[in-house]
C-alpha cells in the first residue's frame, strides 16, 4: 500500500510579518527628530536614525532617499499643518483643539508641537522656525478675514501650542483625565476667538 509524499519540510523558522509603512516612517522620523535636538545635522548619521529607530539604514533610503532629504522632511511643517488646519474655518478652534489633544493621547506627541524644541541658535533652529512661520502661521493667516489677521493667527497657534505643553510636557494631572470633547468645548471657543473677525 503506498502512501502519498509528505509536503516538504518548512525551512527555517516562519517569515516575520512586514511592518507596517507607516509605522516605520514615523519612527524613522521621531528618531531623526530626537537626534536632531540633541546634536548638529553634520554629526548625524543615518547609521544613527536607523539604530534609534530600530530599522536597518538602507530602510531609512528606501523611506527617505538620503540624509539631506529625510532631514528636509524633519524640518518641513506641511503636512503637520495639513491635519492641524483640516476644517472649515468656523469649526477650526474646535478641531485643532482635538487635534492637539487627540495626538498626545494616541501618539505621545503632535508634530507642530516640535517647534518649542527648535534649537535657539543656528542653521537649523533657523529654518525649524522659518518653516513654522510659513507653513503654519502665515497658511492659517492666509484664511482669516477681518483686521489683523497675520496677529490672530499667530495667538491662535500659541493657545493650541500651550495646551500641547500642558498636556504633554507639564502632563497636567486633571487636563490628561478629562475627556476629550469636554476639553474641546472649554478650549475650543478660546481658539477660535482669534479666528474669527472682531
Amino acid at each position: 500500500m503506498s502512501t502519498a509524499p509528505d509536503a516538504p519540510a518548512a525551512s527555517g523558522p516562519p517569515a516575520p510579518a512586514r511592518r507596517d509603512a507607516e509605522a516605520t516612517r514615523t519612527a524613522i522620523l521621531r528618531a531623526a527628530r530626537y537626534l536632531l535636538a540633541r546634536q548638529t545635522h553634520a554629526d548625524i548619521t543615518l547609521k544613527a536614525v536607523a539604530e534609534r529607530a530600530g530599522v536597518s539604514a538602507p530602510l531609512v533610503v528606501k523611506y527617505f532617499g538620503n540624509k539631506d532629504a529625510l532631514f528636509a522632511r524633519v524640518m518641513s511643517f506641511e503636512e503637520d499643518a495639513d491635519a492641524l488646519l483640516d476644517a472649515p474655518l468656523q469649526e477650526l478652534g474646535r478641531h485643532m483643539v482635538r487635534h492637539v489633544v487627540v495626538s498626545q493621547r494616541e501618539r505621545g506627541a503632535d508634530p507642530v508641537l516640535r517647534i518649542a524644541f527648535a534649537p535657539l541658535h543656528g542653521d537649523h533652529g533657523d529654518v525649524l522656525r522659518a518653516n513654522f512661520r510659513t507653513q503654519v502661521t502665515a497658511r492659517l493667516a492666509a484664511r482669516l478675514t477681518g483686521p489683523d489677521p497675520a496677529l490672530r493667527a499667530e495667538l491662535a497657534v500659541a493657545a493650541v501650542l500651550g495646551l500641547g505643553v500642558m498636556f504633554g510636557i507639564a502632563r497636567g494631572a486633571e487636563l490628561r483625565e478629562t475627556p476629550v470633547e469636554h476639553i474641546v468645548d472649554r478650549y475650543g471657543p478660546t481658539v477660535q476667538a482669534h479666528l474669527d473677525p472682531a
